[in-house]
């Protein structure tokens, strides 16, 4: 990867911890909504069931299948049901919790603003997002990571999901980069490796936990500081 000059980040598992702020989030509810009360006895069940249906749920509104306002109206009660729970109201109750809480979880990954001090330097750097808009702008300000990027595309603004190549190409475009010379770095093999790879981007995959896979990327890595050595 050489004569590279935009660098473009995915947010949710690859700057922002998503798993360890979305958990505290979960926890906090657990116990506040007493949840052991309605039959669901322990936090760790229900947060391993919850991220099951959430991922789900994503990977529905990733493909088009189900919209925003569908993710977040089932995944808290459909998460209830597997418990035999059928309670819409504190579903209801939790989903809007956890969308007021959660965004304000200051959790990063390891080295990310060191990293990101240093990488801003030599490059310019951009997020592209499948989460709600109204919630990123709330963790890149609070997780002290807003002040690094020049620019944040949400699918949501540009009408489609990664991977779809037209949020990348809206992303190259406003920013005025060369997809030549643009990296995009994240931690889904489908919507950030595949997708810039689509369009002609260089791609780093960070996987921190060592997935096993076979795709094909410009660049992979198990720690965000690799990326100093790598680029």
């Amino acid at each position: 990867m050489r004569n590279i000059t935009h660098l473009f980040f995915d947010l949710d598992h690859t700057l922002w911890d998503f798993k360890t702020n979305s958990r505290e989030t979960l926890s906090d509810l657990f116990h506040e909504m007493r949840l052991n009360e309605h039959g669901v006895q322990r936090v760790e069940e229900f947060i391993e069931t919850y991220e099951l249906v959430n991922d789900e749920k994503w990977a529905m509104y990733r493909s088009g299948e189900i919209d925003k306002e569908t993710l977040r109206t089932t995944r808290f009660l459909d998460s209830l049901r597997r418990f035999d729970v059928e309670h819409p109201e504190l579903s209801h109750r939790m989903e809007a919790e956890y969308i007021k809480r959660s965004p304000h979880k200051t959790h990063l990954f390891p080295s990310t603003l060191d990293v990101l001090e240093h990488l801003g330097k030599s490059y310019e750097m951009h997020i592209i997002t499948n989460g709600f808009s109204e919630v990123q702008d709330i963790k890149l300000e609070k997780s002290g990571l807003k002040p690094f990027f020049k620019s944040v595309i949400t699918s949501e603004e540009v009408g489609v999901n990664k991977p779809d190549p037209k949020i990348f190409l809206h992303a190259l475009k406003s920013a005025g980069a060369e997809r030549k010379y643009s990296v995009m770095i994240g931690d889904n093999l489908d919507a950030d490796i595949r997708g810039a790879r689509r369009v002609g981007m260089h791609q780093v995959f960070f996987n921190p936990d060592g997935m096993q896979h076979s795709d094909k990327v410009s660049a992979e890595i198990r720690q965000l500081s690799e990326l100093l050595e790598l680029l």
